[in-house]
């Protein structure tokens, strides 16, 4: 497939028809409390839904509660594998390029500050992390899995951000397109997938080709769990690299909302780091990933710490050493990221389950202004030029 500007000002009229429609009714029918009241105990894959929920409700958790019929389970399961063997660099990843990349997108930093839930940025980060973690379980899928019903909340928490946005008069459609448009789902599917595999080669990280592109293929599948037009989606890395060039060509750029949500990320994770004096390896870290000008724009500061960071390939290759010549250094490594991965969220969360309620009401100050073997590892795609 090849991107343009045109085919992605298309993708900006677009949002999530089924979504949309259900979100409506709710608000329409003054039901939305009572939803996210009883939504509350459905948390898992065959867990039966209970009385009294919405009939909408009802219709719209029996309509998308399977994936998609293309899912290749053997490329699933290799997105698993690839995230046991390297999930505490894709959390590192998630935390520090990722989200911080949603934030230099202004218009999708107005769009994050519109929550009341980004007060609270440990909550942000939280469900992005147990998403991810959902999603490589053996049983997501399955009876008793996770994933499925987080991602059908995610949806509609997108598609309620949508009706408030458009109801209230608070979102210029004419110049930006519908909130939390197509394009801005697919650009938000690639920060969490293209740019995290560009994490992990940045910081030195070996990846098979079979590996990264797993992960990328599970990423599709969450796309199309949350309603992103799979038509649209792109299908191979080298056609990823090509939309989210374009994408951030066309939107990135400063925004005091980005600043404010990229200061409040650095605090966070400089309240989990112990003590006081790694504190700095935080904005290192984001700064090395995303790159100064990007870090620039969000006021990421410098620190001494800038030149130490580059050293880590150095570092992480000499555990991938251990790792490949060692079955129990293997073990042990892998040990000790799944342990890590699971300290931040329960430092992130305090032991909570996060829920994806849908917000009945937005904040008032918001407003927008126009394990896989390491063989044939994986380099990024070449960047392209903008059409």
């Amino acid at each position: 497939m090849t991107c343009t500007d045109a085919s992605m000002d298309a993708l900006r009229q677009s949002g999530d028809e089924l979504a949309d429609a259900v979100v409506a009714t709710l608000f329409e029918r003054g039901e939305v409390g009572t939803f996210n009241t009883l939504m509350r105990y459905v948390s898992t894959v065959g867990a039966p839904l209970p009385d009294g929920l919405p009939d909408v409700a009802r219709e719209y958790l029996r309509a998308t509660a399977v994936p998609p019929a293309w899912v290749d389970w053997g490329e699933m399961e290799k997105a698993r594998l690839f995230f046991i063997d390297n999930n505490v660099h894709i959390s590192t990843a998630l935390s520090f390029a990722s989200m911080p990349a949603c934030y230099v997108v202004p218009h999708v930093a107005k769009l994050l500050s519109a929550t009341h839930g980004l007060d609270y940025p440990s909550r942000r980060m939280a469900e992005t992390g147990q998403f991810t973690v959902y999603l490589m379980q053996p049983d997501a899928f399955e009876a008793g899995g996770k994933f499925v019903p987080a991602a059908q909340k995610v949806r509609l928490l997108h598609a309620s951000i949508r009706h408030h946005l458009r109801r209230e008069g608070r979102w210029d459609v004419e110049a930006l397109g519908a909130p939390i448009c197509q394009e801005d789902m697919i650009g938000g599917q690639m920060f969490f997938s293209l740019l995290v595999l560009d994490s992990l080669q940045r910081l030195g990280i070996h990846m098979s080709v079979e590996g990264a592109e797993a992960y990328y293929y599970a990423w599709r599948v969450v796309g199309a769990m949350l309603g992103v037009d799979q038509d649209a989606v792109p299908k191979a890395l080298d056609e990823a690299r090509q939309f989210l060039d374009l994408y951030m060509i066309r939107h990135m750029g400063p925004s005091p909302e980005g600043a404010h949500l990229t200061r409040q990320l650095i605090d966070l994770y400089e309240e989990v780091v112990p003590g006081t004096f790694f504190d700095p390896i935080v904005s290192a870290l984001i700064r090395y990933l995303i790159g100064d000008t990007c870090a620039d724009w969000l006021q990421v500061p410098r620190t001494a710490w800038d030149t130490v960071v580059k050293a880590a390939p150095s570092l992480l290759g000499v555990l991938e050493t251990i790792e490949d010549r060692s079955p129990l250094g293997a073990w042990a490594l892998d040990r000790l990221g799944h342990l890590t991965t699971i300290f931040e969220l329960s430092s992130l969360t305090r032991g909570r389950v996060m829920h994806y309620a849908i917000p009945e009401q937005l904040k008032k100050d918001f407003g927008v202004t126009g394990t896989v073997p390491r063989t044939r590892r994986w380099t990024p795609p070449a960047p392209t030029v903008a059409p």
